[in-house]
């Protein structure tokens, strides 16, 4: 391995943590313990509420209370998906919708108040928006990323462009410096910007994989602050190290140039008293064969924190060392406080697609469980120098599955356990544990793989209980590298690309069982609090549909002790009580759920959680719902 840094480098720049902590200013507006003002509820992105209407004594009783139907009256194609969580301000629903619009709701009755359409059927970014307070001559305004690489400021009162930001309230954002291999290459904003102060904070949208024999050349996938009033560039982070930066030694000779990837495409979380911004960042391109990036590849698929107001450097944590798994940091940083001997820790919890849970001092960057760097396996593709060791937390325990052999397949329905059994001798696949590269020429898998684990949704805390909360996928992939004409390397096959480890007719995982758990850890002690299985397989027989099931959308934590999730392909909407992972509430709707649920207070008084439920599902089932719902208790 080229450029050896420290696994994990601490690299404590005074200059920039002195930055970092100042603290003139820097609160921005409190979230309303009413309200639901970003997509993970607060800078720190815990998603726990302090209302307490609806509790565990009365949730089994909510009933809907309204919808609304995202597609367009005049629409006529296939209905879509939506990621996006929706925001509450001020009695006003706000949400970007996968029909070129956003949209502002009455929060209390769903009617709508206005929309703004996007031109030329332009599309919001997928996984969110972003509301700016404003401030003495500036309105409240609403941030959204578009698919064609701009992002708009509108106001958060009429949906009216604010043309005092960027051009007639439109910033491109492919400007010359990110596009470094051509102004034509694909580029834009995926998810919701953080707001920090007056700055908008944007990740990027730089696609994924090989581009020829050349590798993964293309957009960088720096990180940016915006002025919120101007739009002008405040300071731009290098996720890929320049020469002479800190980092760039962990590339091999030249493979840092116009390296694509390593790009936040997930959610940041802010220390808004600290003034620390934490990146969650993804695998660099090409992101599953890395013969011309030697090295650990900082920062990919890294956590990094900076300072929130310049962008200076203070520390990183590496979760995957030269990825070729896509496993990616993607997930917001969860910002927590916890005790230790009597004082309280500022922590930062990680997690990723490999399902392990990372606790560091968010200051700091130092484990507060130990972390361990362990022997993994070795890549069989020639050239391919994949790292001798990975990072495992000695606490706690991997989240999901991690291991899966011939002998721990699917058990349970004769018919399915068959099929699963054929799929793995028929194609002569290679099974085994955590970080097994992916095999030349066979099929291979090493769980949980590019779709499983925790992904981009993230868990949440309840500091009263202290406990983490996560929705899980043990959802597997087979891989396998193949040889192109052009003498490049790509994962390629019928059962390759993005095709899952099951039976696509019958929408059945091949994995051992569950499919998808509810998971709580102790952070007092980093020990497992419950597992609870976490959806039905409603295709098997009666007696075997217990069997969990994959999902995407997260977990919101309440006050009054609740864990609302939706996520699930099965199409459920459920409430368990956190302290225990007992389901106190389910109820079936029309679509599944992809996007995390929220909670608010409406102007008549009522705690509702509301859900966007267009989603066919993980495994292939055609979206045939498109509705907010919003849920409430009956009215006495």
């Amino acid at each position: 391995m080229v450029g050896s840094a420290s696994r994990l480098t601490l690299g404590l720049a005074l200059f920039a943590l002195a930055t970092a902590f100042d603290s003139v200013g820097a609160q921005n507006r409190t979230p309303g313990t009413t309200d639901w003002p970003s997509p993970n509820f607060a800078p720190g992105a815990n998603r726990y509420s302090p209302l307490t209407q609806i509790t565990v004594e009365n949730v089994a009783t909510l009933e809907r209370a309204w919808s609304f139907h995202l597609k367009p009256d005049a629409y006529t194609g296939l209905l879509r998906e939506q990621e996006a969580i929706p925001l509450v301000i001020d009695n006003t629903m706000y949400l970007g919708s996968p029909y070129a619009a956003i949209i502002a709701l009455d929060a209390t009755t769903g009617v709508e108040k206005w929309r703004f359409e996007l031109p030329e059927n332009d599309l919001p970014s997928k996984r969110g928006i972003a509301y700016w307070p404003g401030d003495a001559d500036h309105p409240p305004s609403i941030i959204f990323g578009v698919l064609s690489g701009g992002m708009y400021s509108i106001r958060a009162s009429d949906g009216a462009l604010n043309t005092r930001f960027g051009e007639d309230g439109i910033v491109n954002l492919r400007t010359p410096e990110v596009m470094q291999t051509g102004m034509n290459d694909g580029y834009s904003l995926l998810t919701a910007p953080s707001i920090y102060r007056n700055l908008i904070i944007t990740g990027a949208g730089t696609g994924e994989g090989m581009r020829g024999p050349d590798g993964g050349t293309g957009p960088a996938g720096d990180t940016r602050a915006w002025d919120a009033r101007t739009g002008e560039l405040v300071w731009t982070f290098h996720t890929v190290p320049r020469p002479g930066e800190f980092g760039y030694d962990t590339w091999g000779p030249g493979s840092a140039l116009n390296r694509s990837g390593v790009n936040v495409w997930g959610y940041m979380s802010v220390d808004v008293e600290r003034g620390i911004l934490y990146m969650p960042l993804g695998a660099p391109n090409d992101d599953r064969v890395g013969l011309n990036r030697p090295g650990d590849n900082l920062f990919g698929t890294s956590v990094v924190a900076v300072g929130a107001s310049n962008g200076r450097y203070i520390w990183h944590f590496q979760l995957v060392h030269h990825d070729v798994w896509d496993y990616d940091a993607q997930s917001a940083p969860l910002l927590v406080d916890l005790q230790r001997d009597g004082q309280t820790v500022p922590a930062v919890l990680i997690v990723n697609k490999t399902g392990l849970l990372f606790t560091l001092n968010r200051v700091t960057g130092e484990p507060i469980f130990d972390i361990e760097e362990r022997a993994v396996p070795q890549s069989d593709l020639p050239g391919e120098e994949t790292s001798p060791t990975q990072p495992f937390p000695v606490k706690p325990e991997p989240l999901v599955q991690n291991t899966v052999s011939r002998d721990n397949l699917y058990k349970g329905e004769p018919e399915h356990q068959a099929y699963c059994e054929r799929m793995v001798d028929e194609n002569n696949m290679r099974l085994g544990g955590p970080y097994m590269p992916i095999a030349v020429n066979q099929y291979s898998m090493s769980p949980p793989g590019p779709a499983g684990g925790i992904n981009y949704w993230g868990a949440a805390y309840d500091p009263a209980l202290r406990l983490f909360v996560s929705n899980t996928t043990n959802m597997f992939q087979p891989m396998r590298l193949v040889q192109q004409q052009d003498g490049s390397w790509s994962n390629s096959g019928p059962l390759a690309g993005l095709r899952r480890f099951g039976d696509r007719d019958r929408k059945l995982l091949c994995g051992p069982t569950p499919w998808g758990e509810l998971v709580a850890v102790n952070m007092d002690t980093g020990d497992i609090a419950y597992r609870r299985t976490l959806g039905v397989s409603d295709q098997l027989p009666p007696g075997m549909q217990d069997t969990g099931r994959p999902s995407t959308g997260g977990v919101t934590l309440t006050a009054s002790g609740l864990t609302f999730v939706g996520g699930t392909d099965d199409f459920r909407f459920r409430a368990f009580r956190t302290a225990t992972g007992e389901k106190l509430w389910e109820i079936r709707l029309e679509s599944s759920i992809e996007a995390t649920p929220i909670t608010y207070m409406g102007a008549d008084g009522r705690q509702y959680v509301t859900v966007v439920s267009t989603g066919g599902g993980l495994t292939g089932s055609e979206v045939t719902n498109d509705e907010i719902i919003a849920f409430a208790l009956p009215i006495n």
